[in-house]
């Protein structure tokens, strides 16, 4: 089997790593690299737990080789929350709405709406939930999933279920 050298910067960490050809991303993301938030369901790219951005852009990292992410940057939801522990804002609205339930697809879900919600662009509810029609909720958290894109989308007010007057 032949073995490449890739360089790829991982959540603000550089990575040099010898993979195999046939390696995904996120096999390597995971068993490498040690980001377990990077889920893999179905490995087929259908169930989009396995999503993370390369370069800027949401993509399904199983269906992605790492020698195709030689010389990028990758984020993945372990990524996302600031240094001193602050939420990214699709994070916080997630656990605002209380959009996950077993967790299995959070990531994914969480790294597509980033992508998604990045930049001075506002998007709107049905682009963002259009986008999540790629990913399944194995324990049907949809609801709170579109709340969640709702709220992004500046189009609901948060949800105060729950909350102690």
């Amino acid at each position: 089997m032949s073995s490449h050298k890739i360089e790829v910067t991982i959540n603000g960490r550089h990575y040099s790593a010898e993979v195999e050809a046939r390696t995904s991303l996120s096999d390597f993301l995971r068993d490498d690299a040690g980001y377990t938030g990077v889920h893999l369901g179905c490995e087929h790219g259908v169930c989009g737990a396995c999503t993370v951005t390369v370069d800027g852009r949401a993509v399904r990292s199983c269906l992605m080789l790492a020698v195709q992410a030689d010389g990028s940057t990758i984020v993945t939801a372990e990524g996302l929350a600031a240094a001193d522990g602050t939420l990214h804002p699709v994070q916080q609205v997630m656990a605002e709405e209380f959009a996950l339930q077993c967790g299995f697809c959070t990531p994914g879900v969480v790294m597509t709406l980033a992508s998604l919600t990045e930049g001075e662009q506002q998007r709107s509810c049905a682009e963002l939930v259009g986008a999540l029609s790629g990913h399944i909720c194995r324990c049907t958290g949809y609801q709170g999933i579109r709340r969640t894109a709702e709220r992004l989308a500046g189009e609901q007010e948060p949800n105060h279920e729950g909350e102690q007057p």
